[in-house]
């Protein structure tokens, strides 16, 4: 009898530390998840502002003299490649949009322009690119709200802190911004 009760304090323990390990591997799981989902939308980030500059160059040898677009669109490639996280990355995100905006607005009045194989070659990858974000975007953010309501929830929110883990951000683009640029000249 003695034994047994000496015992059902250790198996108490041994189930809570089971269960405290369950947890903070679930959140490890979580965490790198979105970490990685993370990561394939800022490859898709720095492929899009790679591509826009070559889209620059192409525009450029037919509209020389619109030299603040091309500066915009450079600042706001710019603003892409040094983003760090979500948050900053959507605001940078909806910047480039902006730009590109006008820069096909200044596109249009070149009918040379837009019959030009390599642009209309870029402009096809472009609207490609922004189906991949799209997806990559969508990927991400189901994974952090996977990762959040798992930090958040009872009891795992009552250590997840004391663990390193806290809410991430959403990859969210700014009200207003929710369309990609227009890319045809059809």
């Amino acid at each position: 009898m003695l034994l047994l009760l000496m015992l059902i304090p250790i198996l108490i323990l041994v189930v809570i530390a089971i269960y405290l390990i369950s947890v903070y591997n679930t959140l490890v799981t979580r965490k790198n998840a979105t970490v990685a989902a993370w990561h394939q939308i800022d490859v898709q980030l720095t492929r899009r502002a790679d591509l826009v500059g070559n889209l620059v160059e192409t525009v450029r040898g037919y509209a020389a003299h619109e030299k603040t677009v091309f500066e915009d669109v450079a600042a706001a490639r710019s603003s892409v490649r040094e983003s760090r996280g979500a948050r900053q990355a959507g605001e940078a995100s909806s910047a480039l949009d902006s730009v590109l905006t006008r820069l096909f607005a200044v596109a249009e009045s070149y009918p040379e322009l837009k019959a030009n194989t390599n642009f209309l070659s870029l402009q096809g990858q472009l609207t490609e690119l922004e189906n991949t974000i799209a997806s990559a975007r969508q990927f991400y953010n189901d994974n952090v709200r996977s990762y959040n309501i798992t930090v958040q929830q009872f009891p795992a929110n009552t250590f997840a802190g004391s663990f390193g883990f806290t809410s991430m951000d959403y990859f969210e683009v700014p009200t207003g911004k929710a369309e990609p640029p227009k890319v045809s000249f059809l």
